[in-house]
């Protein structure tokens, strides 16, 4: 017993000194955060997510590879924030090739401790828009005065030349590619990879909450951080043309629950795309009058259904849709990341008119239907007398027995075929069948 206890001391002894140093030795980590899309809320979460591991990790850096079109400034203004506040150093990366940081992207940018971009990439273009609705002069003196300011304060640090492009950007909507931008001083580096970002970096000294780091990230092992489910979907979400499609099956799926109730399939597939699409709708700059018409489209499909004029309100409604998407998106002066495919709307608008075209069939076709219920559901059916008909006795009729009469009063044998014509009362009115027809 004594041997036993000594050498299973000796065995967990063993794999203690094996595996604790291996435990601890991780070595030096930056972790990686993958960004592209316009900025969102899930985009602000994902970031102070990031920084949070980054931190915990004691991380030589946290790296951005960022490609977006822009969006709201007090979404960017908090990434701003974020970055600013991070105890680890920030690269933001606008990568892979053809990527861009327009507007918001380039004020993420400036914000970062270091700047990258991959060649083939354009940065600029910060000017501000409105949110479902043109800026007048003043709103955009005020608006670009506002972001002049903050570029000033951010791009400082490289010089007076830096500051001149940024204001550019935001005054003129200016752009400019990788090399131009290295040129000018707004970026730190031109890099292929993400190894060559970490190579060309390795040395360089950066102001990290006023205190001076030289990054150290040649060779460092890269560990990315996903975007959760919940971050994935919120951002997905924030898209024009997802929005579209999430508003009309949405819609559609609730008029489908009002009227015909009982089920909950159709009722809760409809309230989940109307809350995921407004939603989006919410952080996407819209025009509210097209949404206006799109509601309107649908309460036009839900009259044709309930009081049917032969498709004529379908066929405004499809109109009325189709309308409804493009000013929804398309309006004048709308930035292009929250444009709507035009063959995208008019499918939606034939796809919903289509849908709503085949109910209207369907509900036609019922009210010319002959009943198949009660006792006129019996006129036409064809059945076997079972007593004589003198001229009155009974039928046997869809597997039940009648009191029936003979229509012309004349009398017929019994188990000879017959055919109901018409009813009077509980009554049925028959007239035999001619076996040669």
């Amino acid at each position: 017993m004594v041997k036993l206890r000594v050498a299973s001391i000796i065995w967990l002894l063993l794999i203690a000194v094996t595996v604790l140093p291996l435990a601890s030795a991780e070595g030096p980590t930056v972790r990686l955060l993958e960004i592209s899309g316009p900025v969102t809320p899930a985009m602000v979460s994902y970031f102070e997510r990031g920084i949070v591991a980054a931190e915990r990790a004691d991380a030589r850096a946290l790296i951005i590879q960022l490609d977006t079109p822009g969006g709201q400034v007090d979404l960017t203004l908090q990434i701003v924030q974020l970055i600013r506040a991070s105890s680890v150093p920030v690269v933001v990366y606008v990568a892979p090739r053809g990527a861009q940081a327009a507007s918001a992207g380039t004020i993420i940018t400036l914000a970062a401790h270091a700047a990258v971009m991959a060649p083939e990439t354009v940065i600029g273009a910060a000017s501000p828009v409105g949110l479902g609705e043109e800026l007048d002069d003043t709103s955009e003196r005020k608006a670009k005065e506002d972001l002049k300011a903050t570029v000033r304060s951010l791009a400082e640090r490289r010089g007076p030349e830096v500051v001149a492009l940024a204001e550019a950007t935001v005054e003129e909507a200016r752009a400019v590619f990788a090399g131009e931008a290295l040129e000018a001083g707004l970026i730190d580096l031109v890099a292929d990879d993400i190894a060559g970002l970490l190579d060309g970096l390795d040395g360089l000294v950066v102001e990290v909450n006023r205190q001076q780091v030289v990054l150290a990230t040649a060779g460092v092992e890269v560990v990315l951080v996903p975007m959760n489910a919940i971050e994935r979907l919120l951002h997905t979400v924030v898209n024009p043309t997802i929005v579209t499609i999430l508003v009309a099956i949405g819609v559609q799926a609730v008029l489908i629950e009002l009227s015909s109730p009982g089920g909950w399939v159709a009722g809760f597939v409809g309230v989940v795309c109307l809350a995921l699409g407004f939603y989006g709708l919410g952080l996407l700059p819209v025009n509210w009058l097209g949404l206006g018409l799109v509601v309107l489209a649908f309460v036009l499909f839900l009259l044709d259904v309930q009081a049917p004029t032969h498709g004529a309100l379908t066929v405004v409604g499809i109109v009325t849709l189709v309308a409804g998407f493009l000013l929804l998106f398309n309006y004048p002066g709308s930035p292009e990341f929250a444009r709507v495919s035009i063959p995208l709307v008019i499918g939606v608008g034939a796809t919903s008119g289509g849908f709503f075209a085949f109910i209207l069939a369907k509900a036609l076709g019922a009210q010319r239907r002959q009943p198949v219920t009660g006792i006129e559901g019996l006129i036409g059916a064809v059945g076997e007398t079972r007593t004589p008909l003198t001229p009155t006795g009974s039928v046997f009729v869809q597997g039940e027995r009648w009191s029936a009469v003979s229509e012309d009063g004349t009398d017929l044998p019994a188990r000879v075929p017959v055919r109901v014509v018409a009813a009077q009362g509980f009554q049925l009115l028959v007239r035999l069948v001619d076996n040669g027809g």
